[in-house]
């Protein structure tokens, strides 16, 4: 990976916030990163104050002026209204905790960062931040991120639209699309997963009228686009990067 180097003055801090690691990148404006991907892992139980401490820590120490952050659950206007997986005490192998689910429910997370850091802060779910990093913006673009669980996302002629989350809906065998399609099942049976990837793309894609459908996500290097040479509907597999690149168009779009 070449690296380019430029003033802090001109960076922005890219963070992911994943279920299982958060990512961790400066970007340039036109969302090219500036240097190598930085982790850590997501601490379980995770509170909001608990994530807020961790993510001001960091964007403290990056002096930059403009952060943009992907959470794994919905956000509106920097308000989580689900956090689905951080929800969950020890992570997504166990259930959702109720007074945890409620503690972040309604919190203002984009609103705390910004008082705790006195930075330019801002705050969208993963999935979106994922469709500003690998759309094309033409015609009806359907994202699904491969990770922890799944995520998802649709732009028409490049406006995000506000869609159901399919994680957590039921497949076929009882299981829910987070289970079915994430890390657990690809490391138990690969050959399956690969296959459950295949039909949910192709089911999801006829369900949302999608032109194009963009993988994204750690998962989604460990597919080939020939596994979907048949479907009728184009499939373009990206980087582990889709989000952070996308960080870039929440202030220069």
């Amino acid at each position: 990976m070449v690296i380019t180097r430029v003033s802090i003055d001109e960076r922005i801090l890219a963070i992911d916030v994943g279920a299982t690691n958060m990512k961790f990148c400066h970007v340039d404006e036109f969302g090219a990163l500036l240097e190598v991907v930085r982790r850590r892992r997501t601490h379980y139980p995770c509170t909001p104050w608990q994530l807020v401490e961790v993510l001001s820590a960091r964007i403290t120490r990056s002096k930059c002026s403009q952060v943009g952050i992907g959470f794994p659950g919905d956000v509106e206007h920097g308000r989580v209204t689900n956090a689905f997986n951080l929800a969950r005490p020890g992570g997504i192998t166990t259930d959702v905790d109720i007074a945890l689910d409620e503690l972040w429910r309604g919190f203002e997370i984009q609103e705390a960062l910004v008082d705790a850091t006195d930075r330019d802060v801002r705050v969208v779910n993963d999935a979106d931040l994922a469709a500003l990093g690998c759309c094309r913006e033409l015609g009806t673009e359907m994202v699904l991120t491969l990770g922890t669980g799944v995520g998802n996302a649709l732009m028409i002629e490049g406006a995000l639209q506000q869609v159901e989350s399919v994680g957590a809906r039921s497949s076929v065998d009882g299981r829910t699309f987070d289970v079915v399609l994430g890390e657990r099942s690809r490391a138990q049976n690969e050959v399956e997963w690969r296959e459950s990837v295949v039909r949910a793309v192709d089911d999801f894609a006829q369900e949302f009228g999608a032109t194009i459908v963009h993988l994204a996500g750690g998962n989604a290097k460990r597919l080939a686009p020939v596994s979907f040479a048949d479907l009728p509907t184009p499939v373009v597999i990206h980087g582990n990067d889709a989000s952070l690149r996308g960080v870039a168009k929440l202030f220069y779009a």
